[in-house]
């Protein structure tokens, strides 16, 4: 096992190792006064790549959370994030004997229930390996078995990582506004769920079940009887990547048939089912002899309710038809904050955005370049954006990547609108809007047959006298002090007013023996008016 100082050395001697030494008495607690061994970089690499470098070494956590921060374009630099996308969670994998282990027996299914296991794995990743495996009636499945003591490890880095933001928004309050605490939250979350083989059989069956009376389109089926939360027991599938084409035409499918159904597939998930695959790489996605789409991979899914979907659904209406109003709406519908100062410069540059794009021609239009633009936009302003809407633009570049690749000639604007326009007719007579439309109209009935009740109850109040209005609102404070400046103002004006003109006439009266001191006194109020004069001057050159 291992325990957190443990993994703190572990960390540092990776960061030190990359050339990032110097961040380690700012970021990990408790090293301020050790003194770190500072190596040279490796040569030719820039910093990005080195990150990238350093959180393979660093193990499972880092290179999933590594993963997920590739969908956040709107947080991190492009180049940052296309080393990102280059994280491999392919690992070496450990000896058949080590993942079978005998003290693991009380989750794993027992070898008598298989005719046959292969020793060497099909796919090994971080979390887990996949052998091929025979059931004892002859049905060839894969095992998906956990790698031992992976769920130490992750729990350990989740604490760190936990650990670390809090450092980060302690050391560096400005990076409080991309919210560091929440994203690790978010992503302990999500790596847990992934290392609950249960939830992944669960979503691999809710996908299957979206997808039943669709064909084409295949999910590995899931056998429960020998499934845990350590392993997972599902249908074997055999195919090639959906990238490679020359396979494919040479198994006598359609490439462009191809292109076109995944992406009418992911399309469904996302704003039909609001159930996703989220990570459609080429290796999760297999075509099958006779032309099905396979789907692998069920621990990254994106979740979207039914009221978020209808916004999710604008949004990419406003990207394809350059509407940046709508866009703009949509976004604050979603709860993403925009600061009022910076609202007339945000429009203008997501409304030049989209208007270059619109001036592309469907054969060099690019979503992913645009959905870059506007992140960058994003970006300069500082505005964080729900992490399942980066999920499903970052979902939709990955799909039209491998449709481009199916068929150069796809046209990604045409293909949308044509399923825009297909989904709104039909969204608009859907039993969810019905049912929406039906208790809007009982609120207004019910509100209409209260109205007389309210109305009576209103005037029986104000004839009795037992009706009150309160004003509560700081800006009347706020008038008030107002009003009472000035009236201080006022006053004093008065007071120079009268002592300039009480001594003037004073001392005009020629020829008048005055009483003695009577003049000192006039002049006395010269005196006074001048210097309540200028202190008055001074007040309104001090407040404007």
């Amino acid at each position: 096992m291992v325990t957190r100082f443990r993994r703190y050395g572990q960390i540092a001697d990776v960061l030190v190792k990359y050339g990032f030494g110097v961040l380690l008495s700012d970021i990990l607690p408790g090293v301020r006064s050790l003194r770190f061994r500072q190596t040279s970089p490796e040569a030719g690499r820039s910093v990005y790549e080195r990150i990238r470098m350093a959180i393979e070494d660093l193990g499972p956590t880092f290179v999933k959370f590594g993963q997920i921060m590739s969908t956040r374009e709107e947080l991190l630099p492009p180049p940052l994030i296309e080393e990102l996308r280059k994280l491999q969670d392919q690992v070496s994998p450990i000896p058949y004997e080590q993942v079978l282990s005998s003290d693991r027996s009380a989750s794993l299914p027992p070898p008598e229930a298989f005719s046959g296991i292969d020793q060497v794995p099909v796919a090994s990743a971080s979390l887990a390996q996949v052998h091929r495996a025979v059931l004892l009636d002859g049905r060839v499945v894969a095992l998906k078995i956990k790698r031992p003591g992976v769920d130490e490890l992750v729990e350990t880095d989740i604490a760190i990582l936990q650990s670390l933001a809090s450092r980060l928004e302690s050391v560096f309050p400005e990076s409080r506004i991309y919210n560091p605490k929440g994203i690790v939250h978010d992503f302990a979350s999500q790596i847990r769920h992934e290392l609950d083989f249960i939830h992944d059989g669960k979503n691999a069956d809710r996908l299957r079940a979206n997808f039943s009376e669709i064909p084409g389109i295949r999910v590995p089926k899931i056998f429960w009887e020998y499934s845990s939360s350590d392993i997972l027991v599902m249908e074997y599938a055999q195919g090639v990547r959906i990238d490679r084409t020359e396979e494919i035409i040479a198994m006598g499918n359609n490439p462009k048939d191809l292109a076109r159904r995944g992406f009418e597939a992911y399309m469904k998930m996302i704003f039909e089912d609001g159930f996703f695959h989220g990570d459609p790489h080429p290796g999760n996605l297999l075509v099958s002899g006779t032309g099905d789409i396979i789907f692998l991979d069920f621990g990254l899914m994106g979740v979207l309710r039914p009221e978020r979907r209808q916004y999710f659904i604008r949004i990419l209406f406003a990207i394809i038809n350059a509407d940046c109003d709508l866009l703009l709406q949509s976004f604050e519908k979603l709860g993403i904050t925009i600061r009022e100062e910076d609202r007339e410069q945000l429009r203008d540059e997501l409304y030049l955005t989209l208007l270059d794009a619109e001036s592309f021609t469907a054969a060099s239009y690019s979503f992913g370049g645009l959905v870059g633009n506007l992140t960058d936009v994003l970006r300069r302003y500082q505005i964080r954006v729900p992490t399942n809407l980066m999920l499903m633009l970052k979902v939709l570049v990955m799909v039209l990547d491998i449709a481009a690749k199916l068929d150069p000639g796809f046209n990604f604007l045409e293909e949308s609108r044509i399923y825009l326009k297909r989904i709104s007719i039909s969204q608009t007579l859907s039993s969810d809007v019905l049912n929406k439309a039906t208790r809007s109209a009982i609120e207004v009935i019910d509100g209409m047959f209260e109205l007389p009740r309210v109305l009576s109850q209103m005037m029986r109040r104000i004839s009795s006298g037992t009706f009150r209005i309160e004003i509560v609102d700081t800006d009347i404070k706020k008038l008030q002090e107002s009003l009472d400046r000035s009236s201080n103002k006022l006053l004093t004006g008065m007071i120079i007013a009268a002592l300039v003109i009480g001594s003037s006439l004073v001392l005009s009266k020629s020829g008048i023996t005055l009483p003695e001191g009577v003049f000192y006194i006039a002049l006395f109020g010269y005196v006074i008016a001048v210097l309540l004069g200028f202190g008055a001057l001074w007040q309104v050159l001090r407040y404007r």
